[in-house]
């Protein structure tokens, strides 16, 4: 359950930029059951992935209402495998992280100490405390 006060409203960037593998679906390819600006068409019955998928903006109260995914377009998460955290994108707009009040947050994010990695598709990058960036394998 995510915060109180958010909501996804026509929010719909989790459905266009993550891979799930489940439906075929590669990053930057709309889910063939999203409803744009409406939520999913088989919302009660979507697979599992969907279900355990957290966005960071929806869970986490510090991050403020002007960073709502579709308002910046990007969305953010932490990766548990590797322990960084990500700022992805639709391959079409890579550098959308880069929106002034986006990368002000993900220049903070590392000044904690994290490692955080913008993703547009199978592009990456790193952005590190001094608010440079570079390419990130």
């Amino acid at each position: 359950m995510g915060v109180p006060g958010k909501s996804c409203g026509p929010c719909t960037m989790c459905c266009k930029v993550l891979v799930i593998d489940h439906f075929k679906k590669d990053a930057g390819i709309l889910c063939t059951h999203c409803i744009v600006k409406g939520g999913c068409s088989i919302y009660e019955k979507r697979p599992q992935i969907c279900q355990d998928f957290e966005c960071d903006w929806m869970m986490e109260r510090s991050i403020p209402q002007t960073l709502r995914p579709d308002k910046v377009g990007t969305l953010l998460m932490e990766d548990e495998d590797s322990g960084e955290y990500h700022a992805v994108v639709d391959p079409s707009t890579p550098f959308a992280w880069r929106h002034p009040l986006m990368f002000k947050f993900l220049v903070a994010k590392a000044k904690e100490g994290t490692t955080v990695v913008a993703k547009a598709g199978l592009k990456a990058w790193r952005i590190y405390p001094s608010g440079e960036w570079a390419p990130w394998s």
